[in-house]
């Protein structure tokens, strides 16, 4: 059993919830680093993470599109990290904690099982993508999903 302790608001939580969230919010900001070294390195990397063909070709043609995708998702994720370290007690919280932390849970869990309805829409991913990012998706959302319900009985 996990002890119980004090975030730094002064409220008990348990510390499974805490640390479930720091190990959410990790992965997140490491997913926005996995992006920006997309940006970084160029096709290549693109390429090893399954991205379309038209995207690498866009990268490798030097177009902004690629880039800015990318950076604008390297973004979100950084800001969801920030969120559930700020839901752990880690860093001040962030405005809307609760809620935005329950939405960023949804969102993950939703990505990982909507790849069938997603594949349609963006038909050049690779088989690859849909795997590796549905996988990565799951296993962030089921880490905020532990973390909210341990701290706040959430959901």
């Amino acid at each position: 059993m996990l002890a119980i302790h004090q975030n730094q608001r002064g409220e008990t939580m348990s510390s499974l919830g805490s640390i479930a969230l720091v190990v959410g919010g990790a992965l997140s900001a490491f997913a926005a680093v996995a992006h920006l070294a997309c940006i970084a390195i160029g096709a290549p990397a693109y390429r090893v993470m399954g991205a379309s063909d038209r995207m690498v070709r866009a990268a490798e043609q030097g177009k902004p599109r690629p880039a800015l995708i990318t950076l604008f998702i390297a973004m979100i994720l950084f800001i969801w990290a920030g969120y559930a370290l700020g839901g752990a007690g880690v860093i001040e919280p962030l405005p809307l904690t609760k809620l935005a932390l329950t939405a960023i849970c949804a969102v993950y869990l939703a990505r990982a099982v909507a790849s069938p309805l997603l594949k349609p829409v963006f038909p050049a991913n690779t088989q690859t993508f849909w795997l590796v990012s549905s996988g990565i998706c799951l296993v962030i959302g089921l880490f905020h999903l532990v973390g909210l319900v341990e701290l706040w009985g959430a959901l």
